[in-house]
């Protein structure tokens, strides 16, 4: 007879990411100021608009040419391979840096960046994308995108800066919460 066991109740996520998950070079996809270099940056926000200052994110994403790396060692930066892969804790501000490469996508196809928010207080990890915002026909035909009303969409969609990098806040609830991805 095998005896079934009931659930233990679900508990948060954190907050013991800086024990656990930071690693060297984790926020730095390719090192910083290299040829095609650019920074993706923003804050995390809770329901308030308040900072979060404990929050990890994940990102993982194309290279230029829109393929999946297949380069080994994304918790061993070497300075030489790009693993699409990167790890960044927000400061006291609720603010994360990436250095990163500009990703691609197949023609037609809107570019993005797929990412993940730990942060205390959640009770599973919330998923959700960074569309750059360059090319409006390629955004306008995502299916993603253009299953959501205009106000969901924009946050979804980072800014580009005049230096040509991303800024992008994820907003973990309230208004203008980002959309976030459930996966079944």
């Amino acid at each position: 007879m095998s005896a079934r066991l009931a659930p233990t109740p679900g508990q948060t996520v954190g907050p013991f990411f800086g024990y656990g998950m930071p690693y060297p070079g984790g926020p730095e996809l390719v090192t910083p100021h290299s040829p095609g270099a650019i920074a993706l940056f923003g804050r995390v926000l809770d329901g308030d608009g308040a900072p979060v200052p404990d929050a990890q994110l994940e990102i993982w994403q194309t290279d230029p040419r829109g393929s999946a790396p297949r380069a080994t060692g994304s918790l061993r930066r070497d300075g030489l391979h790009f693993t699409g892969f990167g790890r960044a804790a927000t400061d006291a501000e609720g603010a994360y840096r990436f250095w990163t490469l500009t990703p691609g996508a197949r023609p037609g196809a809107a570019p993005f960046i797929a990412a993940i928010v730990f942060a205390r207080g959640l009770q599973d990890k919330l998923h959700t994308r960074i569309y750059l915002p360059d090319d409006t026909t390629a955004l306008v035909a995502d299916p993603l995108l253009s299953s959501l009303a205009p106000t969901e969409r924009a946050t979804l969609v980072a800014e580009r800066t005049a230096e040509g990098w991303l800024r992008h806040d994820i907003r973990l609830q309230g208004e203008g919460e980002t959309v976030f991805l459930a996966y079944r």
